[in-house]
């Protein structure tokens, strides 16, 4: 039986030791703050900074490479302050070249990242799951990964090494591309869009160290039950914009009741209460801190 993480340990330490497991660690995606509070208080184990949740949710446009560092950094410490979680951070192709890659890294663990995601896309990417990418070399990607894990400050700061070439140049220049970057020192990989459970079998099986599942609701991933994932062995299994997409969902349902009724109720089915919503912002907190600093 797994044991419940050591919630004294080190929030990146703690994500290794859960990794290293391999026991398809269900982590969903939070395309910001309230969003991993509400995942936080969910009980789940781990949380994901998801670039094309943000990009989504922060400028209302597609997945294709518009968030910057600035953007991502700004998102990750609002994320950090706001949960205690393990925190993993899409950080797209880390903005540049392998210095560029330094940087971002020194940037994000400052902010308060504890695994940060770089993929193999040529600038500017583009979501996993659409269909056009374009991958740099596999000596390029190597060099952004020797630099990724150079610039790291705690031991426990993951790099996830990911690749796109599945949908570029197929299984097997994906899973060579995978076992490069797990010898240049990326702690985790992720082969991005698999397309059927053969596939998933493969990456599970033939790649040394931890793989992420990537499932994107309507994407190219068979969606298989997590625990499915876990008997393959993955150590992840990411639903990036689970959250986000039921969000949508919901404002749609809602706004939809209050555009035929005129009128929308204190409803649970429709949308949180007034005092859920408090709690899960913390104003109990607040108040408290209001009081006790308040002039006599």
């Amino acid at each position: 039986m797994t044991q419940p993480p050591d919630a004294s340990l080190h929030p990146g330490t703690r994500l290794r030791r859960m990794l290293e497991e391999r026991r398809g660690l269900l982590v969903p995606g939070a395309g910001n703050a309230l969003a991993a509070r509400v995942i936080e208080s969910m009980k789940f184990e781990a949380v994901y900074l998801s670039g094309a949740g943000l990009t989504n949710q922060f400028y209302g446009i597609p997945d294709l490479g518009f968030v910057n560092l600035t953007d991502i950094a700004q998102h990750t410490a609002a994320l950090r302050d706001a949960v205690a979680l393990p925190l993993i951070v899409d950080a797209d192709t880390g903005f540049g070249n392998a210095l560029n890659v330094r940087h971002t890294v020194r940037t994000l663990e400052r902010a308060g990242a504890n695994a940060l995601q770089l993929e193999d896309q040529v600038m500017p990417k583009k979501c996993g799951h659409f269909s056009g990418k374009a991958v740099i070399s596999k000596a390029e990607m190597v060099g952004k990964v020797k630099a990724a894990v150079d610039a790291r400050v705690h031991g426990d700061f993951l790099i996830v090494a990911r690749t796109d070439a599945r949908a570029v140049h197929g299984l097997d220049d994906a899973l060579e591309r995978a076992r490069a970057y797990a010898e240049a020192g990326a702690d985790v990989t992720f082969v991005e869009a698999p397309t059927g459970v053969d596939e998933l079998q493969r990456i599970a099986s033939e790649l040394p160290c931890p793989q992420v599942v990537n499932i994107v609701i309507g994407g190219k991933t068979p969606a298989l039950p997590a625990s499915t994932f876990a008997s393959m062995g993955f150590g992840l299994v990411l639903y990036a914009n689970a959250a986000l997409q039921g969000a949508v969902r919901g404002m749609t349902n809602a706004l939809g009741r209050l555009q035929a009724d005129g009128e929308l109720p204190e409803d649970a089915t429709l949308v949180a209460t007034f005092a859920e919503r408090q709690a899960l912002v913390n104003k109990a907190m607040f108040d408290e801190l209001d009081e006790r600093y308040a002039a006599p």
